[in-house]
């Protein structure tokens, strides 16, 4: 089931109801609705992956138990917390990278010949979130931060919750948890900030990301048959389409579970107005980002070793990163080519120059900060063209064809209505962005004092979803991740 399908329009106000009117009086009834309506939603797919959620979540909560049982026998906590991690990892990297192995290896050794070593299954949706999410309660559990819950419907809630389920925010457990276990009440400003944050999910998803993604994938599916400006156009639709496809995501994720009283993490802080590579990943995915951070960067040491060191241990997250987003060779050099980016920025000392949304107590940035905003989306724009090719060498079709002396030939397209269309739709994006940079999304008005106008925008956006609304829309990028 899919944020964007008419079937997840009926599930959710009956889900909403029945959470609310008929389980809301009984916090342990209201859990058990919400596990029973997330393994629906996620089920709808294919039943069978439920088994592997139920596997993970039970795994995880039971090695939360037993890491606490033998809390002051650090070496059987620590083996606990290891297995339990083998085995989520071990899952995880069954379905998602067992075969990509397999080939490369049958590359190498077998003349490409890999027929009989493949197992060819089909990636679970959302595995890597969900399977990143257990994990981060255990190794919290085993290192004190939070004390495990005995409580098992509480953790499948926790694990299991839906709006975020198959493609984030993750969620920690020393947020998420224990919501889950205290009473919840219907609030109505907060429901209300909820739909709006939900509304703006649903523009940029079905008026940008996937009114863009129609120019991409016409011009990656035919790149000899474009000129180099159509290949930098389609380069930068991609960067808005992946933008508006994930971000948006996320905030019908973060607006739907408004809904029901629960309070997820910003996964994105407008990050196509930073100033420098640095200031984008803080911005950019902040949940899978900080996950690296807290579980994988700083046990390596961080930023307390030399800046050797340092520089090592970016360039491991970043190429762990970029593995994470599939198995493909392209996700590995876009991690890489980040790293790139962001190593002379270590090794000047400037990585934290830039904390604060730019132009904070400013209507407009000044000339040196746009030019940084543009300068830093035109790096991250030519990584997105790695990240969305199919292979290697078709990056370096795309890269040779866009900078051809006769790029500039043919600029007819530029005034198709189609191309205006996109760009219009993508600067309206921008501006209420820019606007509402300060607040916790876009659409949040608290500039706009008037009732009449609040709601004729409201309107206006409703209707132009609608407009380019197709029941047959693509699915949303990361749930291929």
């Amino acid at each position: 089931m899919t944020f964007n399908s008419l079937v997840f329009a009926a599930f959710l106000p009956i889900v909403f109801c029945l959470y609310w009117f008929v389980f809301g009086r009984n916090l342990k009834w209201q859990n058990a609705f919400v596990v029973a309506a997330s393994y629906v939603f996620y089920g709808w797919w294919d039943w069978k992956f439920l088994i592997l959620i139920a596997i993970t979540s039970f795994c995880s909560w039971g090695s939360g138990l037993l890491i606490h049982k033998y809390r002051d026998e650090r070496r059987k906590a620590r083996w606990i917390s290891a297995a339990n991690i083998i085995l989520n990892l071990g899952i995880l990297g069954a379905f998602k990278y067992y075969d990509f192995f397999a080939r490369s290896f049958a590359d190498l050794f077998l003349g490409g010949n890999a027929d009989g070593i493949l197992l060819n299954l089909i990636l679970p949706v959302g595995i890597s979130f969900y399977t990143f999410q257990a994990l981060s309660y255990s190794i919290d559990v085993y290192r004190g931060k939070i004390e495990p819950t005995r409580d098992i419907v509480q953790f499948f809630a926790y694990v299991s919750f839906f709006p975020q389920l198959v493609a984030g925010p993750i969620e920690r457990a020393t947020n998420l948890l224990p919501q889950f276990g205290r009473e919840r009440t219907f609030d109505y400003g907060q429901a209300v900030d909820g739909l709006r944050q939900m509304l703006w999910g649903y523009f940029k998803k079905i008026v940008v990301a996937d009114w863009c993604g129609v120019y991409v994938d016409k011009v990656f599916g035919d790149i000899p048959g474009h000129t180099g400006v159509q290949l930098a156009a389609a380069a930068m639709f991609f960067a808005f389409q992946i933008y508006g496809d994930f971000s948006g995501y996320s905030d019908i994720a973060i607006g739907t579970a408004k809904l029901f009283g629960i309070k997820l993490m910003r996964n994105f802080a407008t990050p196509y107005f930073s100033r420098d590579i640095a200031e984008f990943w803080r911005r950019w995915h902040i949940s899978l980002t900080t996950w690296f951070r807290d579980y994988v960067y700083i046990p390596m040491g961080g930023s307390r070793r030399s800046k050797g060191r340092v520089a090592l241990n970016t360039m491991v997250i970043f190429l762990v990163s970029g593995f994470w987003h599939g198995a493909n060779w392209t996700f590995l050099a876009w991690g890489a080519f980040h790293a790139l980016l962001f190593l002379p920025l270590i090794l000047t000392g400037n990585n934290r120059k830039y904390k604060e949304i730019v132009a904070g107590d400013r209507l407009l940035p000044n000339f040196k900060e746009f030019c940084q905003i543009l300068l830093t989306f035109a790096l991250v724009t030519a990584g997105w063209v790695i990240f969305r090719a199919d292979d290697l060498p078709q990056v370096w079709t795309f890269l040779t064809t866009m900078l051809e002396r006769n790029s500039l030939r043919d600029l007819s397209f530029l005034m198709d209505k189609a191309f205006v269309s996109r760009t219009f739709w993508i600067c309206v994006m921008l501006l209420v962005e820019w606007i509402g940079r300060r607040e916790e999304h876009g659409l949040c008005m608290k500039g706009v004092r008037s009732t009449v106008v609040r709601y004729a925008i409201y309107m206006a956006i409703i209707l132009v979803t609608l407009l380019y609304y197709d029941d047959g829309s693509p699915k949303f990028i990361y749930f291929q991740f």
